[in-house]
Parts: structure tokens; sequence; C-alpha cells
């Protein structure tokens, strides 16, 4: 695979390896996480379980997240949501469906998560950025 065709964080997981390397293993398990995260961002995600699922205790879960990504799978998850969040409120959702999609279970958690990550709330993010205003 080119250079071209990977993601961001591939590269940068390819980078951190030839740098700092890891057993095999860790970088197999946090992958394997990260691809989970991204494709069910939207239910719970118990990251207690996914360090068991790794064979690793949590602390340690985190740090080699956090090495080989440069964030926490927290900050990852958020991130994930926040992004998927923003594509739902450009293509018209109510801030109430966006929140429940992306998986959040609280309008208030949602709203404050969204304007750290972004600097607007969602509704005001969405008043400006919608692609069909009706």
């Amino acid at each position: 695979m080119t250079d071209q065709k990977k993601t961001y964080y591939e590269r940068e997981v390819e980078r951190v390896f030839k740098e700092n390397p890891l057993q095999r293993y860790h970088y197999v398990q946090i992958r394997q996480s990260k691809a989970f995260m991204d494709e069910y961002y939207s239910g719970r995600i118990d990251l207690k379980d996914m360090a068991a699922k790794a064979s690793m205790s949590r602390f340690h879960f985190i740090r080699i997240f956090q090495r080989i990504y440069g964030v926490t799978p927290r900050q990852y998850l958020r991130d994930i949501r926040i992004s998927k969040a923003k594509e739902l409120l450009k293509d018209g959702f109510s801030v109430t469906q966006t929140c429940f999609e992306v998986g959040y279970e609280s309008i208030t958690t949602f709203s404050s998560a969204f304007k750290r990550g972004t600097g607007y709330t969602p509704k005001k993010y969405q008043m400006m950025n919608i692609r069909n205003p009706e």
C-alpha cells in the first residue's frame, strides 16, 4: 500500500513502530480496538472490556493506545463521534437525533463535548453549515 492511500493514523502507526518498537502483538490489539471504535462508535464502548480483550490492564491499554495514536482511547472516540455529528448536523438532523445517533446518552453531555471540540454549540454549527436549508 502506498503512503498516499494510507490514512493519517495508519502512517502514524508505522512511524511510531519504526521509532519506538513495541511488541507486534500490542500494535495488532490496538489497531483492532481502533477499528472497533471506528465501526461501533455509536454504541456503548467500555474501555475496561476493550483492554481485557487485548489482554492488557486498562492503564497499559490507554498508555499503548496514546503512544501509538497520540490521543487516549476516550479522546479518539470523542473525536469520531464529533466528526460524525458534524456530518449529521450538516445533513439536517436535529440536535437530539444527532446526539443519540452518535452514541451520547445525554443532550447536555453531547452539547458540551461538541462545543469543546468545535467551538460552537451543535445548533450554531448546524445553522452555519447546513447543506440543504429548507
